[in-house]
């Protein structure tokens, strides 16, 4: 049945939003460019929240006279705030990840004789400009003004020439994806479509699809055509000396196939500030659905009117939560987190709802919005509780589309793109995403059909098993040794793969135990004590273990610090992920000699700089010493602390990559004063907020507000609270209690409560 606390979703959260909420421009506290460099691969373009559709200035590849491109450096993004070199707007991208993909289908305005090749009509530009939904620079080569926004899978550009010869152009050769080859068909004087290949994220191979694309153009041009790059017999790269040429197709109106193509449009006589708009549809599915998509997004619409709607999507979306107090760049760095929070998970399916099926060549078609983009290794361990929380509607399309996509292919998604399983990363992550979901009321999807596919990955022998391939011996012994996945020890993630299983079993045993599967649940609840085998008294921390059930010798448990290379640890050391058991933090304690011993250790960490703020093993370690009471102050301490030091406005304002959304909804959640710290689990960590008051609307209309009561910044911790209007002197609070109470206050003080 479904959840009553869900009948208001939707329209009624957004009518519960207040007539003061309303007026706020919330907008205006968000920086675009926060994380355009530090490798934090965010982007300025413009999207609408949880969009399909993104532009994004391109400016990753060089010129002939600076070859610094994404070519010859390992690109992510379109985009890098240093970078000056703009060679088109990119059309569906992705923002925060360490892979690149999509980036493609590049349109530029340039004036003069027509130049296909991009290394040459390439420009640098100035006067950017970016907002939620809009964004808008110079090129200086032209003096071209070039303007984008968005709706949820269609694009706008606006280009205002000065006097004289000008040219649109989209560009289908070049871009951020693995994949080549394209397909571009003139449909009308103004009207093209198509479509390109994409795919091979983090080197899988068979993780490839098509986009499918509508192109228009608002004036009929004086000339338009095709090109095609031709290179010699054995020239692959653009670089090559003499690589090749470009070839115009000035009379030929069918369609054009290969991997270094395009389509443009001449203007003669263009007067003095006169403007050319291109308007984008895309589809994962067809041609056919881009162009409805096309049709039914921006009929009878100008660009300011897209402009204007995107807008508003963004402050309604970011005005469900508002804060008071705080210093300005608080309330950017709050709000600029909240943005990039809301970008992925993004739509799939097209406006008659049809979809491309997982790992399937067939069509889908739901009647709720299909998401994609689940970077689930990332994104399990806070951005779907902030969903939950705050956007509820959709987390619950979004478990939704993860449980269909177990329908259509048999497992749920571990990173998934776009219909295809890229296999990146470790873990069974899905299953605490479902778990958490269901635990704080979102129920209104088949649960049957979500344990069915949870039970499955947990159960199925490895040599059947994509979730899980090491099972085998997780299940025969407790852990993973070295070796038995990758064969080669520098490569092997043996311990982290461990870890994430523990915790997708523990969220899993819940569930079982829920159903009346008692023996199953406590069989998971056995394997998720299974971290107790990789604790070294010898080095303090968990260390590998080899088949024969020895700890690996010799062993240096700083070793993997900067994303070196060390066995048994994936993108860290073992201080990274020693206190990865959110699930048995007093267990794990024990195991190393009691509370003091483990506090010790904990903030050995951070004293000694182990702690790694830019990924995601150790994010939630600071939120560890509020398990253990008169250490909530080291908390409320190193949270404040890590937020002042790794989060600001500035481009390089967040640490490292953003990783869809999942680095900044850790920083919303600290400054709001409370963090989900187990995944599966559906209780909070309070904290000390950096705001006074913070209001957030949720699904049943109610509003939960924290307040915080300080006479200077210097305050920081937490002398008392009270929840719902009674004292309250636990730290970890479950969900439900959170809501129902309905309200925080807390008195804060410079000195810690110890």
């Amino acid at each position: 049945m479904p959840n009553p606390r869900l009948y208001l979703l939707g329209a009624a959260l957004a009518a519960a939003v207040t007539c003061q909420a309303q007026a706020e421009d919330y907008t205006r506290w968000v920086n675009p460019f926060v994380g355009t460099t530090n490798y934090g691969t965010t982007n300025p373009g413009a999207i609408v929240p949880n969009g399909m559709m993104s532009v994004v200035p391109f400016n990753v590849m060089g010129s002939e006279t600076n070859r610094y491109d994404k070519d010859s450096r390992w690109w992510s993004t379109p985009y890098e705030i240093n970078n000056k070199f703009f060679t088109g707007y990119a059309h569906v991208n992705l923002s925060g990840v360490g892979c690149p993909e999509l980036g493609s289908l590049l349109t530029i305005s340039t004036t003069g004789d027509l130049e296909p090749d991009y290394r040459k009509y390439g420009s640098a530009y100035k006067d950017e400009t970016a907002v939620p939904g809009y964004y808008s620079n110079r090129l200086e080569k032209y003096d071209i003004l070039t303007e984008v926004t968005a709706t949820a899978r269609t694009s706008a550009e606006r280009y205002t020439f000065p006097a004289g010869k000008g040219n649109i152009l989209i560009n289908l050769g070049e871009g951020l994806t693995n994949e080549s080859g394209a397909t571009v068909r003139r449909v009308s004087d103004t009207e093209i479509e198509g479509s390109k290949l994409m795919g091979t994220f983090c080197y899988n191979p068979q993780a490839v699809f098509p986009i499918y694309f509508v192109m228009r153009v608002s004036r009929k041009p004086d000339a338009s055509g095709y090109w095609k790059m031709q290179r010699p017999m054995g020239v692959e790269s653009a670089w090559d000396k003499d690589a090749g040429n470009y070839k115009l197709y000035t009379r030929y109106g069918r369609e054009l196939s290969g991997d270094d193509i395009g389509y443009w449009f001449t203007y003669d006589d263009l007067k003095e500030g006169e403007q050319v708009e291109v308007r984008m549809g895309v589809s994962f599915v067809s041609i056919a659905n881009a162009r409805e998509n096309l049709d039914k997004e921006q009929q009878g619409l100008t660009f300011d009117d897209i402009r204007s709607a995107a807008t508003k999507k963004w402050n309604d979306d970011l005005g469900r939560i508002r804060v008071k107090g705080g210093t300005e760049e608080q309330k950017r760095v709050f709000y600029t987190g909240l943005y990039h929070a809301l970008i992925h998970p993004n739509l799939l399916s097209d406006v008659n709802g049809e979809y491309p099926l997982m790992e399937n060549s067939g069509t889908g078609k739901a009647d709720y919005d299909r998401y994609t983009v689940f970077s689930l290794w990332d994104t399990y361990r806070n951005l779907h509780q902030l969903m939950t929380l705050v956007y509820p509607e959709r987390q619950l399309d979004m478990v939704k589309s993860m449980v269909d996509m177990s329908k259509e292919w048999n497992w749920l998604p571990k990173w998934e793109l776009y219909g295809r399983e890229t296999f990146t990363m470790e873990g069974d992550p899905a299953l605490p995403v479902i778990v958490d979901t269901w635990r704080k009321g979102i129920t209104d999807f088949d649960i049957d059909a979500a344990y069915a596919a949870m039970k499955r990955s947990a159960t199925t022998p490895g040599a059947l098993n994509p979730m899980r391939p090491d099972i085998d011996p997780y299940i025969e012994k407790g852990y993973v040794p070295l070796g038995f996945y990758a064969g080669d020890m520098s490569g092997d993630n043996s311990v982290s793969h461990a870890l994430e299983y523990y915790v997708a079993d523990n969220a899993l045993a819940w569930m079982a135990e829920e159903r009346g599967d008692k023996e199953f649940a406590a069989e998971l609840r056995k394997r998720a004590a299974g971290y107790k085998n990789y604790y070294s008294k010898e080095s303090g921390t968990l260390r590998p273990l080899k088949a024969d059930g020895t700890f690996l010798t010799p062993f240096n448990p700083r070793q993997g610090e900067n994303f070196e290379e060390v066995p048994g640890f994936h993108e860290g050391s073992a201080w990274n992920y020693t206190f990865f058991v959110p699930h048995d933090v007093e267990g794990l304690a024990k195991l190393m000699g009691g509370k003091r011993q483990f506090v010790d250790k904990l903030q050995k960490v951070f004293d000694e700089g182990l702690y790694d703020p830019a990924n995601e093993p150790d994010i939630a370690y600071p939120y560890l010493f509020s398990r253990f009471g008169g250490e909530e102050w080291r908390t409320q301490r190193e949270v404040n602390r890590l937020l002042d030091k790794h989060f600001t406005s500035k481009p390089d304002g967040i640490p490292g990559n953003d990783d869809t959304g999942t680095m900044s909804a850790w920083a919303v959640f600290s400054m709001m004063g409370f963090y989900p710290d187990c995944p599966g689990e559906p209780f909070y960590t309070l904290t000390t907020p950096v705001f006074d008051e913070v209001e957030i609307d949720l699904a049943d209309g109610k509003t939960l507000t924290i307040e915080a009561e300080r006479t200077s910044p210097d305050d920081i911790y937490i002398s008392s609270m009270e929840l719902g209007g009674k004292p309250l002197k636990k730290y970890r609070v479950s969900h439900d209690e959170l809501l129902n109470g309905g309200r925080v206050d807390m008195k804060l003080s410079s000195r810690p409560r110890k």
